[in-house]
Order: structure tokens, then sequence, then C-alpha cells
């Protein structure tokens, strides 16, 4: 098994230079998808805050580097969308997000918004005791009621004891704020204005209407809920 990647085989979405060095970082298997870019190329290539691959190991030995809530030690660990990273000794707190080219971009946020995450549900299911257990994109799970459903989004707290609770609820529902997050309109955000169901596998479309009132198209796959009447995130940095 390959433990790197040619930098010219690198996923469109990193944007990292492609000839400076021949490999980079390959991401482990984790949360997200292979196309997940490693902490090690954030933290290196992206952010700047590591010259190399020694200086990454440092900094996530000493657990300087908080993902989700939670220390990060493994520098092939994928980040993802609405991914929340802290840095306490330098102040600093970052949400992950994609811009309109679908490359991953890096919002610097305060210590306040640093405390939730917006999580979108992938699906649910009953277990043991007749407990729901909701299924989220990312890879975790944790168990509500009934109300939640597939495609919908829900805001999660992240610190002290009370992590991982449910503090807000956006439904995947007509009238609704969402935030494309592939495809040609990728880091688009729009109402909701009305959803198509396909026969048999085809997938769904999703029909949105951006601020300016013009309608684009998307597949459901691509849709995350991010608010009801407005956003929920008023600071996306996808507008360059």
């Amino acid at each position: 098994m390959s433990y790197h990647l040619k930098r010219l085989t690198a996923p469109v979405s990193w944007h990292i230079a492609k000839k400076e060095e021949k490999f980079v970082t390959k991401t482990s298997p984790g949360p997200h998808s292979g196309a997940a870019m490693p902490v090690a190329v954030w933290l290196r290539d992206k952010m700047g805050l590591a010259g190399n691959m020694k200086e990454v190991k440092r900094i996530l030995n000493q657990r300087q580097v908080i993902l989700n809530g939670k220390p990060v030690t493994d520098p092939k660990l994928g980040l993802g969308i609405f991914d929340i990273i802290s840095i306490p000794k330098i102040g600093k707190h970052y949400r992950v997000l994609t811009d309109k080219k679908g490359r991953m971009v890096t919002i610097e946020i305060d210590a306040e918004a640093a405390k939730t995450r917006l999580c979108k549900i992938r699906n649910k299911r009953v277990v043991r005791g007749g407990k729901v257990q909701l299924n989220l994109l990312y890879g975790a799970n944790l168990l509500a009621d009934n109300t939640y459903h597939p495609k919908d989004s829900i805001v999660l707290t992240l610190e002290g004891e009370n992590r991982f609770q449910i503090v807000d609820h956006f439904p995947f529902a007509v009238g609704n704020m969402a935030m494309v997050i592939g495809g040609k309109h990728s880091g688009k955000v729009g109402r909701i204005s009305e959803i198509r169901v396909a026969a048999g596998s085809i997938p769904n479309r999703v029909i949105l209407q951006d601020k300016d009132g013009e309608a684009f198209e998307t597949v459901e796959q691509y849709v995350f809920m991010i608010g009801r009447e407005t956003p929920a995130i008023a600071e996306w940095g996808i507008e360059g």
C-alpha cells in the first residue's frame, strides 16, 4: 500500500503547488473520503504553520491542533467541509469550507463560533432499546429522538460535558437555506424552491434561488442545509 501521493494527481480541491516536490501526504482512512485534505497538508501547504513533516508531527504530538473539539495526533487524518479547527496556542479558530471552484478554503472564525459544528444527517436507524441513532456525514453518530431526518442538518456543541448536544436543526425542506458542496455550483448558497423526486436510481434534483433571485439546479447529495430563513453562518468566504 502506498503511503504517499504524487502531487500531480492530488485532488484539485486541495489547490496545492503541483511541481515544487514530487510527493504529498496521502489521506488515511477516516471520517471523510480519500479526497479530504490531510492535516499535514493543511498545516504545511495551506496555512504555512509548519515547514516540513517533522514540524507537523511535533505540533500534533504537543496536542496543539484541536479538530471538532478533540486533539489531532495523526498527520494523515482528513479534513472535510464544516470541520472546526482550533489552535489554542496562537488563539486561532478556523472553519473548512469550499469555494465556487470546488476548492477547500479555510475561514478564520471567533472562539464563540468554534464551539459548535454544522453536521448533515446521512441516515438514521433504530438501535437496541428502541432508540433512534443519527449517522452523520462525517462518520460520527449520536442518539436522538425521531424529530430529525436524513438530509437535515443539525448544530452540535463541541466543548465540555455537553459535547455533541444538538442546539439547532435545519430541515431539508422547501423554503430553507442550503449550500451546494459539489458539482459546478459548488460553494453557492440559496433557498430551496423545489425538490424534484426522480424515479429509480436517478438522483433527485433540487432547485434553489440565490440572493439575486436567479435559479440554479443541483443533485440532492450536494445539498447541505445551513439555515431556515437566513444562513446560520454569516461569513462564508466564497465570493472570491
